[in-house]
């Protein structure tokens, strides 16, 4: 059964952007909170990120509202992934991979249902194990406080 056609308002598809964003939003909002930073962070990588040059930011309320109302569903993280796999072409993949690292990391904490959403999402996208430990390498680094 396909779960999409039983959300109200989700978009038929999603732009490779819109992708990008959806993946920031659930894995931010995978442990129930979304933490200023991690907000903060998501609006920044919108507004200067060359993959988001031509990306209408007041689109992601649309995307968050879509991801919200999937979380609530029953196979709603199967059909969100399936918008994202759909809309994101491989190339982006570890693009995606890497904002979500640096979403969770933001705010300094890394709840363990945040790390098993960060599982998913390299599973889901089917990445490397020792390409995706470098990008969290990566994350974990850019984000040390003093």
């Amino acid at each position: 059964m396909n779960r999409r056609a039983n959300v109200p308002d989700t978009p038929p598809s999603l732009s490779p952007q819109d992708a990008l964003v959806a993946v920031m939003i659930a894995v931010s909002a995978s442990d129930e909170q979304m933490r200023t930073p991690e907000l903060v962070a998501i609006q920044r990588m919108v507004n200067h990120m060359p993959v988001f040059a031509d990306y209408d930011a007041d689109r992601i309320r649309v995307v968050a509202q879509t991801v919200f109302d999937l979380f609530e569903e029953e196979d709603g993280l199967d059909a969100l992934f399936g918008l994202i796999r759909d809309a994101l072409p491989e190339r982006l993949h570890e693009t995606a991979y890497a904002l979500a690292c640096d979403v969770i990391a933001a705010d300094g904490r890394l709840a363990e249902v945040e790390l098993r959403m960060l599982e998913e999402v390299r599973e889901e996208l089917a990445l490397d194990r020792l390409h995706s430990a470098a990008i969290e390498w990566g994350a974990r680094v850019r984000h040390l406080k003093p």
